[in-house]
């Protein structure tokens, strides 16, 4: 049937409001994905200093409020005796993002959850966190509390829990122009009642956007105790380069 040019000129009047509120859709969900030659986090290798693929969602809505799972392969919870059959973390959070002027602010829960088989006696390394952090120009500041009974499974000194540990840290991300950023971290891991445990990480890298993705060339340190960081004959903490590439979509 052919359309009338009126016809045409009414359909397109009611059809334009809901291309705009689909197109304003509060909802939001993105994804993402990547490859590295080790999983550092805070200054430790997660994979006794191998490589990792890694991935997860994310969704968010207008209002402020988000949601998200992201996952790894890991090696230090079996190879440090804390879960049988465990080779994945996967982290579970949630929490609210808003800007009051030209300060961003985002208050949030994450849980670190590592599946596998409980080994009698060993220190449960799943771990929940809550914490709150802010932002200015290419500034960030973040405050992590541990609300679960132990941080990734260590003990106070006397072999207590370590709830009430925490980490805060400091991050700056710059971009250059033409795809070129730089980044640098500095952050203090405190373990409860454990001062071999606890320490002062840092790093500094370089990124670039080669359009299909991002490539981080980075070299991370720590001023970590190698007693406490060495397990199953690795050695965790101690200064390292990587190299990795993410993508989202």
């Amino acid at each position: 049937m052919k359309l009338k040019p009126i016809s045409l000129m009414v359909m397109a009047t009611l059809a334009a409001p809901m291309l705009a509120q689909a197109a304003e859709s509060p909802h939001s969900l993105s994804g993402n994905i990547s490859l590295t030659s080790d999983y550092v986090f805070r200054g430790v290798s997660q994979t006794q200093n191998g490589p990792a693929i890694q991935g997860g969602f994310d969704y968010s809505h207008a209002s402020g409020f988000y949601v998200g799972t992201w996952a790894s392969n890991v090696a230090w919870v079996s190879d440090g005796g804390y879960k049988d059959d465990n080779s994945m973390e996967i982290d579970l959070y949630g929490g609210y993002r808003g800007s009051a002027g030209p300060i961003g602010y985002d208050l949030g829960v994450i849980t670190y959850y590592y599946p596998g088989d409980d080994i009698p006696g060993a220190t449960d390394p799943d771990t929940t966190e809550a914490y709150v952090g802010a932002s200015w120009e290419f500034l960030s500041l973040k405050y992590s509390h541990v609300v679960s009974e132990h941080f990734v499974g260590w003990t106070t000194d006397t072999g207590g829990k370590t709830r009430n540990s925490y980490y805060v840290e400091l991050n700056g991300s710059y971009d250059l122009g033409s795809g070129w950023g730089v980044l640098g971290h500095v952050g203090y891991q405190n373990v409860k009642d454990n001062d071999d445990a606890s320490y002062t990480d840092w790093k500094v890298g370089v990124t670039k956007d080669i359009g299909f993705g991002v490539v981080t060339v980075a070299y991370t340190d720590t001023n970590a105790d190698d007693t406490a960081y060495t397990w199953d004959g690795e050695e965790v903490a101690d200064g390292r380069a990587f190299v990795s590439f993410s993508k989202t979509f």
